[in-house]
């Protein structure tokens, strides 16, 4: 299996195919172990260009059977606890708005007033009576609002978790992805040293150098072994992160379909300032400070409601009779009667001045928030956008120069080092050099995807996210 690198056709030539690494990892070849090799066998070998080194990468890159970043997004908001979670506060605000629909329930009384002491005549009046809360000054109105409000706060909190779950899924992706490149370049790097080897192992066979110069060359394969297993380590450890966003067991196998220098992100606004206005329209975190302004705004329309006098009308019905009314007189002849009325209560000494107040303030701290939520999109768009361009430039200007020059050195000191012009110590020394540019260019590579990925999830990951309900 070959990653692609974007490199020229030299390096092609020069970096063999490599496979996957064994349990043999940190096992010297048979090669390199021996000092009794014969010089015949020892330049079939070297005719022969196998690769030296099995690859571990199979094991987490196919580009056909792994998963692509918008398959672990999908998985990862379908499976998400959290956001499971979540999604329930929109229906507990639903409910909060049929509540808030809801209009006061009337009040029924009865009452019974006997004027008898046990055994004595008296007075006595039965009263029926009920009476209703009338909502006026808009009390309904602004609940009612209030709550919508509320619904549409719920719908935005959920939008901008998912948001913040895309951005942690495509950040350990790019992490991924740069630890499977520099897995690659290794492992690529490391079957060269070995391919060199052979040549160096030739010439101490024939007794042209010391062995000296095949141990310099031993501890350059050791140290490549021992970066291709940190890179490892990493890309497991970003994949392990991704099986915990997107609910895929542990112990399941998860590959990836995709590679950082040709990984497809959506296209992203021409210019800085079309990004910062579709961010400060798209953004649900702004949109979330928007409306947690409203509901502010809408509570304290509510206080002021709540502050004018309450108004209940009421009816009663009593009937009586005395002590000198005879048990027995009929119900005509009894005292009866009717009220209808209006009680209003009299906020003389409490109008809710406290509740005014404080909802004042929260409208206060709701439009600072607000300001703070749009400077931070703002910023977070515009240092996204300066780090894409900086990591396109450096990535070009690796591809172009620096990568093709070191390439073509290492080739050069190959050949020179083989007639014996040049020592092993020059021939690794270059060797390094092409290594760090390689992982320089993963670094550009990476740094290029993620202010993609970040720009995105700056926009508002829109594109990642299922059309709102």
């Amino acid at each position: 299996m070959n990653l692609h690198i974007k490199a020229p056709v030299v390096w092609a030539g020069l970096c063999l195919t490599v496979f996957s690494l064994t349990a043999a990892i940190g096992q010297e070849p048979a090669l390199l172990a021996r000092n009794d090799l014969s010089t015949t066998d020892a330049r079939a070998s070297v005719a022969s260009a196998k690769p030296l080194v099995e690859s571990v990468l199979p094991n987490y890159y196919h580009p056909q059977d792994g998963t692509s970043v918008d398959e672990l997004i999908k998985r990862a908001l379908a499976s998400n606890q959290e956001i499971i979670a979540s999604r329930l506060e929109i229906d507990k605000a639903r409910a909060r708005m049929q509540q808030a629909r809801l209009r006061p329930n009337p009040t029924l009384e009865f009452e019974q007033e006997s004027g008898r002491l046990v055994g004595d005549g008296g007075d006595g009046q039965f009263t029926v009576g009920a009476s209703l809360p009338i909502e006026i000054y808009g009390r309904r109105s602004a609940r009612v609002s209030a709550a919508q409000i509320a619904i549409e706060a719920s719908e935005a909190e959920v939008r901008n978790r998912e948001r913040v779950l895309v951005a942690n899924v495509l950040t350990n992706y790019a992490e991924a992805l740069a630890a499977l490149r520099e897995l690659d370049v290794t492992e690529r790097l490391l079957d060269l040293d070995l391919q060199t080897a052979r040549v160096v192992q030739i010439r101490v066979n024939e007794g042209e150098i010391a062995p000296l110069e095949l141990n310099l060359l031993q501890a350059e394969v050791e140290r490549l072994r021992s970066r291709r297993q940190l890179a490892e380590g990493r890309l497991q450890s970003a994949l392990t992160q991704l099986k915990l966003l997107t609910g895929v067991p542990f112990e399941d196998s998860l590959r990836l379909r995709e590679q950082i220098d040709v990984a497809v992100l959506p296209t992203l606004p021409a210019t800085k300032e079309a990004a910062v206005d579709i961010g400060l329209r798209t953004r649900p975190d702004v949109a979330l400070a928007q409306l947690e302004e409203q509901v502010a705004t809408a509570g304290l329309r509510l206080v002021r409601a709540q502050s004018r006098p309450d108004l209940t009308a009421y009816t009663r019905y009593s009937q009586g009779r005395s002590t000198y009314d005879a048990p027995t007189a009929p119900f005509a002849q009894r005292d009866r009667s009717l009220t209808f009325g209006v009680a209003i209560g009299l906020p003389l000494f409490n109008k809710n001045q406290g509740a005014k107040a404080e909802a004042e303030i929260a409208i206060k701290q709701a439009q600072t928030r607000r300001e703070f939520a749009e400077r931070v999109v703002r910023g977070e768009i515009l240092a996204a956008y300066q780090r894409y361009e900086a990591a396109s430039r450096a990535v070009s200007t690796l591809e172009i120069g620096a990568i093709p020059r070191s390439t073509q050195n290492v080739a050069t000191f190959r050949e020179v080092y083989a007639i014996g012009e040049i020592k092993i110590t020059e021939l690794i020394a270059e060797q390094r050099r092409l290594l760090d540019a390689t992982r320089d260019l993963t670094e550009a590579l990476t740094q290029r995807y993620r202010s993609q990925a970040d720009l995105s999830i700056a926009l508002g990951a829109g594109a990642f996210l299922p059309a709102p309900k």
